[in-house]
């Protein structure tokens, strides 16, 4: 593989881009099931599955708002395996799902700040391109700049004032600019929102392994939506599963063939040590600490790589819906 190398983005503002998502989502509010609040300062925080029911179609406009604006989230009959699914594309991949989607803006919180129980979350969405404090974001060499943003979060309550706070001063934003979106995981829209991350789970995976980010020019992904578990490991867990063993991702690149197949061969979940077991056990027995979990595992099951200079193609992986209806089926008894 090559050094990964800046990925001349393009001067898209993803928190722009998402504002009219975002108008959608206060404006049929009711009709997605989801509650929105603003505080005295004009903060509006948006409940998506923690007091308000949320939805399924929340979560789709939920995944749509974290790739700001430049990707499309859509769900689609399947088959005799699996139900329902959720098909994701994004013809801006590395902005969309590097410099938006990704939750990887960490927010957290003393018992002390907070008076009460500490509080952690990692923050989703457009609104981390304003505040850049992750490394990621001098590797992709591009920031945003907007007067208003929104940032995901996948929380079961509202964060304390000591995080708003921070996140506000952080974007360099005014209350009224912010709109917060809480979606837990054991909700629909939470469920929807977390499966809806498949092509960026694909996207970190080849930037780990260091592909050249400037070389991918498209992407898309599949991904089988389960039903949310009202347990919160499980629910995390059935989010996993649905990515690592039922994830499909095709990302089409530019530059060597040699890059292209290495990428292909390499980025499937299968090459993990801890591939094909339940990620719900795994992260029990690692006593709930991700950095115990083998990186390699968290990937789509199968994956293609097409290189647009070639026109070749490679396919490596193999999803597994014998393991993930194990999972979540129970037979209805004649």
């Amino acid at each position: 593989m090559t050094t990964p190398r800046p990925a001349a983005l393009p001067a898209l503002s993803v928190n722009t881009l998402a504002r009219p998502l975002v108008a959608r989502l206060l404006a049929e509010a009711d009709a997605l099931g989801v509650a929105v609040h603003r505080d005295e300062r004009g903060l509006c925080i948006v409940d998506a599955g923690v007091e308000a029911p949320g939805s399924v179609a929340a979560g789709l406009l939920v995944g749509e708002i974290c790739m700001g604006g430049l990707g499309r989230v859509r769900l689609r009959a399947g088959g005799a395996d699996w139900p329902t699914w959720l098909d994701v594309r994004s013809s801006q991949p590395v902005l969309a799902c590097l410099g938006s989607q990704y939750a990887g803006w960490s927010l957290a919180a003393s018992k002390e700040e907070t008076g009460g129980k500490k509080f952690f979350a990692l923050g989703s969405g457009p609104a981390r391109a304003l505040a850049a404090k992750e490394k990621l974001f001098g590797e992709l060499g591009w920031r945003d700049e907007s007067d208003a943003g929104v940032l995901v979060l996948e929380v079961d309550r509202p964060p304390p004032s000591v995080v708003v706070d921070k996140v506000l001063r952080d974007c360099r934003l005014a209350p009224d600019g912010l709109t917060l979106v809480l979606t837990p995981t054991s909700s629909r829209a939470g469920t929807t929102q977390v499966v809806a991350r498949v092509l960026e789970v694909a996207m970190h995976k080849a930037h780990e392994l260091g592909f050249a980010l400037a070389d991918i020019v498209d992407g898309a992904g599949t991904a089988p939506l389960p039903a949310p578990s009202p347990e919160g490991v499980e629910a995390m867990g059935r989010t996993n599963d649905a990515i690592l063993y039922g994830g499909r991702v095709q990302l089409t690149v530019r530059g060597s063939d040699e890059a292209a197949r290495a990428l292909a061969q390499r980025l499937p979940s299968g090459n993990s040590r801890d591939h094909g077991r339940s990620f719900a056990e795994i992260f029990k027995e690692v006593a709930y600490d991700f950095y115990k979990i083998d990186p390699a595992l968290f990937a789509p099951a199968e994956v293609w790589v097409s290189n647009v200079d070639s026109g070749n193609t490679w396919h490596a992986g193999a999803v597994d819906m014998d393991l993930l209806r194990r999972l979540w089926l129970r037979e209805a008894q004649a």
